[in-house]
């Protein structure tokens, strides 16, 4: 039995019960009376406790268990809740990740003790008790009753002494009484609330092999590794070690209820065991002499029936877990890979049979051609779903680094999210994680205010930080903004002259974006002083090129005194998109669809100037007229047309017309990264394979705005 196997399962639950600690302890601050609150709190402790110890993680159990302690004094109303209180718990949970983040890398907890923060809390529960000492010492002699009912109970508890045994298992026994090993029998019984009782198992067995070795399992070791029993096992052991020894080792593995065994020596054991059998055989035979004369063995029909019932009861009891699946990243991958490539050979069936041959005429072909592009889009929309999650994952953090960014900055803060249920390929959830962190913190330190200035501006004293979430179209949009200072441009001006990045002439010019797009240079700092939180040079920057290689970009908007929001746009999908294909000169490019508004016929007389740059006015709105050409050096015109043909985009509240030669049509293409070979051009965001294995370049129409 290997207790990897629920290493993937401890992980994912330990990220699970660390997260609902973080977000329960957070309200508690805030309601310190809420039961509701406590109560879920003391549970997700429990649990990790018991998750902890049942994986042999003694370290992380015992960190848990102190912590549940201090859980339990707020619960019986004997400790008040105060921020030094959930400092300190906050601490402790950091503490648990750490061992998390060492059992993910080399599953093993580590050597780290945190003594401190045990210390901590044992000081925080002397306190406790120095108050109401005799309320504390009540529930102990609870324990006596159990004790002496354990005590009598111990007869019954011999479910070694009932095990009917193999040929081979009774010469296995023998052959280590003839080597002159003791042979002890030995019944182990579980605590009940224990989660995973076959890993439990595991660890007692890992144990007792030290010792000696074990010729025996009931139930069989494979029904154990399955978890296919109640809450006790017995097994034999043959071992050179005394009683009291084996039986330590096994009480010493965490959440184990008992352990009865004896020595024991063959001949009694077999007599007695084909005695009981015997014994057994008769009973059954009386009890079905009315129906059934012939006696029978129902000693493994009785075990099979009550499996069964087990099974039954187990499957009734839990439908839900049997509709969910964990998958292997890597495996949707590669699902989607293998989707990809029917997407394009579906292209090719399309294209071959619109081609101008004339061979391709047949009605059921086209029918049969049309069902494939119904089923492969159907299949590819599946795929997607299968591998969209909510954001959720990442942002419920969230709160805590603003709470502790709160305490550290001396500033009131509060952050307000909305939007966490929007969805996003997982791939792009797990990489945006710290883009949003750097800006949330590049709100909390650069963008608002001392209360002071707070208070002088009337503001509240409090300071907002909002992060809202929401789809549109083919993208998903972050917004992380703040009721702030907003950016000071002229001050970030006059830095880039300081620096030398531009002249006194050419900052004149300048617009408010251009100003701002500074702010995302490598090692372009505004802060006055360096500090751990930020002002390193290190932090916009890094959220532009994470974003970007995400196929994103990131936008800013800003007003002096009032606050800054930065506008983050992530495509739903890196993999698949709808797209329209277009012709510039002889080449073939696509343009995501959904950044797409509409598409115009432009006579060029309605082409307009403002500042020496070519706009169109269509529909109450001033378009700026982005010719392709030019910015792809294709070749010129041998002659200017008297119309364009002109494709609206659309980013925000930002328009473009693009200037193309043809339209070729709608299609799903694939996304292929061109890797390293184009880029330096950011307009270009990959390529993909047409139905006639042409190669046509994917056009980032974002970065045109």
């Amino acid at each position: 039995m290997d207790v990897s196997q629920y290493l993937e399962i401890f992980i994912d639950e330990t990220s699970e019960h660390i997260q609902s600690l973080s977000d329960n302890i957070m309200t508690l601050e805030k309601e310190p009376d809420n039961k509701d609150v406590i109560n879920e709190i003391f549970r997700a402790a429990h649990s990790l406790k018991g998750m902890a110890g049942t994986m042999g993680f003694k370290r992380m159990q015992h960190l848990t268990h102190d912590m549940e302690d201090v859980f339990q004094e707020v619960r019986s109303d004997r400790v008040k809740v105060t921020s030094d209180m959930i400092d300190l718990l906050f601490r402790c949970l950091d503490a648990i990740e750490a061992y998390l983040d060492c059992i993910k890398e080399s599953s093993d907890e580590g050597t780290e003790d945190n003594e401190s923060l045990i210390q901590g809390l044992n000081t925080f529960l002397a306190k406790a008790e120095g108050k109401e000492v005799a309320a504390e010492a009540a529930p102990a002699p609870a324990e006596s009753p159990k004790a002496e009912e354990a005590k009598a109970e111990d007869g019954d508890k011999k479910k070694y002494l009932h095990v009917d045994f193999t040929e081979n298992e009774k010469n296995e026994i023998k052959s280590a009484e003839e080597a002159g090993n003791k042979v002890y029998g030995l019944t182990v019984f579980i605590q009940k609330e224990c989660l995973l009782k076959a890993a439990r198992a595991f660890l007692v067995f890992k144990a007792v092999e030290e010792l000696g070795q074990i010729v025996v399992y009931r139930p069989s070791s494979q029904d154990i590794e399955d978890e296919k029993f109640e809450n006790d096992f017995t097994f034999y052991l043959t071992t050179d070690a005394d009683l009291e020894t084996v039986l330590t080792t096994i009480r010493n593995v965490s959440e184990i209820d008992e352990a009865v065994g004896e020595e024991v020596k063959s001949e009694a054991l077999f007599a007695a065991s084909a005695k009981a059998e015997e014994e057994a055989a008769k009973q059954d035979a009386a009890k079905a002499a009315p129906a059934a004369p012939a006696p029978q063995k129902t000693e493994a029909p009785a075990k099979k029936e009550t499996t069964k019932a087990a099974a039954k009861n187990k499957s009734g009891g839990k439908p839900v877990t049997s509709r969910t699946v964990r998958v292997d990243i890597e495996k949707l991958d590669a699902l989607m890979n293998q989707v990809s490539e029917l997407i394009i050979a579906k292209n090719s069936l399309v294209s071959i049979s619109s081609s101008d041959g004339g061979n391709f005429q047949n009605q059921s072909f086209h029918e049969q051609i049309e069902y494939l592009e119904r089923i492969t889009t159907s299949l590819h929309e599946s795929v997607m779903k299968v591998r969209m999650v909510p954001i959720e994952s990442v942002v419920n953090k969230f709160p805590r680094m603003i709470r502790d960014l709160s305490r550290k900055l001396n500033k009131k803060m509060e952050l307000v999210m909305s939007g966490e249920d929007t969805e996003l390929d997982r791939t792009v959830v797990d990489q945006i994680g710290d883009p949003l962190q750097h800006l949330l913190r590049n709100s909390a330190d650069h963008g608002l205010e001392s209360a002071e200035l707070r208070k002088e501006r009337g503001k509240p004293e409090t300071g907002t930080i909002r992060l809202n979430a929401f789809q549109e179209g083919n993208n998903v949009i972050i917004e992380v903004g703040d009721d702030g200072n907003g950016i000071d441009t002229e001050r970030v001006k006059s830095k880039a002259i300081e620096r030398g990045l531009v002249t006194e002439e050419q900052a004149e010019k300048l617009t408010q974006k251009e100003i701002i797009d500074f702010l995302f240079m490598p090692s372009f700092s505004m802060a006055k002083t360096i500090t751990d939180i930020s002002g390193r040079g290190v932090g916009l920057d890094v959220v532009k090129s994470n974003i970007e290689a995400l196929g994103g970009d990131v936008e800013v908007k800003t007003k002096l005194g009032e606050g800054t929001t930065f506008t983050v746009r992530l495509p739903l999908t890196l993999a698949i998109i709808q797209a329209l294909m277009v012709e510039i000169r002889d080449e073939k490019y696509a343009i995501a669809l959904g950044s797409i508004q509409n598409i115009e016929d432009i006579p060029v007389k309605d082409i307009k100037y403002v500042e020496a740059k070519e706009v169109i006015h269509l529909r109450g709105l001033v378009i700026p007229i982005i010719r392709l050409d030019k910015l792809l050096d294709s070749a010129p015109r041998e002659e200017e047309p008297e119309s364009l043909t002109v494709v609206i985009v659309k980013k925000g509240e930002k328009y473009a017309g693009l200037v193309v030669d043809n339209l070729i049509g709608q299609q799903e293409i694939v996304i292929k990264s061109l890797g390293k070979y184009i880029n330096n051009n950011k307009l270009i965001s990959g390529a993909t394979i047409l139905g006639d294995g042409e190669v046509a370049l994917i056009l980032d129409v974002n970065t045109l705005m």
